[in-house]
């Protein structure tokens, strides 16, 4: 065991105390990313079936004071009514498919039952002024059907947007039907629907494009990693005690013949 008493030197004992931390970091890292993979797997499967679900009438879904669900998020719903324009109102500081920042345009959207919903009907440019109310092409006038996707109401604590008072007029931060009630004295039913059809004319508004997956396989190839990087500590750690050994051997010899030749006469 003399061979390996090189362990117990302070460079050897800090370099071992190194590679046992790791092992179980790198392990817990691994776990953790299998948690992101399984979140964003479970997230991608929920939105595909919404997604891809028979629409139905926005109604069976939610009602005044609903909070919008997991399962019933991205559900595609349809709505007939009519377009409030009067009382329309634009959402600061939203971007476009390419990055562009302008504001999403919400008009509530009069049921035939006399209930609101507010439809987010997708984005216009703010073309470098966001304090005065921007020119928002019209949409269908008089009664009409639309399509769209079911959404959640925004709030600070989901989406990290602070609400900001003293807003220019028409101007809000988020999009969330119990703030919006109050304003358009009407009962909106909870959540919001971002909307697919009709296309609007001339492709303003532009609309909001699909949520698309998460890349869970990043996450899975990243749980991999970890775990072969947790296991390669302890090859390496001996590799190089192996290596050390064989260095300490290899000069000890050599030491061994320039002590054994005799003295010169």
């Amino acid at each position: 065991m003399h061979r390996y008493r090189f362990l117990s030197s302070r460079q050897w004992v800090i370099l071992t105390l190194v590679a046992i931390a790791l092992i179980p970091t790198m392990i817990r890292l691994g776990f953790w990313q299998h948690h992101r993979y399984q979140e964003r797997t479970a997230r991608n499967d929920l939105v595909s079936t919404a997604l891809h679900a028979k629409p139905v009438p926005v109604e069976e879904l939610t009602s005044p004071g609903h909070s919008v669900t997991r399962t019933e998020k991205y559900r595609t719903v349809t709505a007939t009514g009519t377009f409030d324009t009067a009382r329309e109102v634009v959402v600061r500081r939203r971007t476009s498919s390419d990055g562009e920042v302008g504001f999403h345009v919400l008009t509530p959207f009069v049921l035939t039952d006399g209930h609101v919903v507010l439809v987010n009907r997708g984005w216009i440019p703010a073309n470098g002024v966001q304090t005065a109310f921007p020119r928002i092409p019209a949409p269908p006038a008089g009664r009409t059907t639309i399509t769209g996707r079911l959404k959640a109401d925004e709030t600070t604590a989901a989406s990290g947007i602070k609400q900001v008072k003293g807003l220019p007029d028409r101007q809000i931060m988020l999009i969330n039907s119990a703030a919006e009630a109050p304003r358009l004295g009407a009962k909106v039913l909870g959540g919001y629907v971002e909307q697919t059809a009709p296309a609007p004319r001339g492709g303003s508004p532009e609309q909001i494009s699909d949520p698309g997956s998460e890349d869970a396989p990043l996450n899975y190839a990243y749980m991999i990693q970890w775990w072969l990087f947790a296991a390669a500590v302890p090859v390496g750690w001996w590799f190089l005690v192996r290596r050390e050994v064989r260095e300490r051997e290899e000069a000890t010899a050599q030491e061994q013949p320039e002590r054994a030749e005799p003295a010169a006469v």
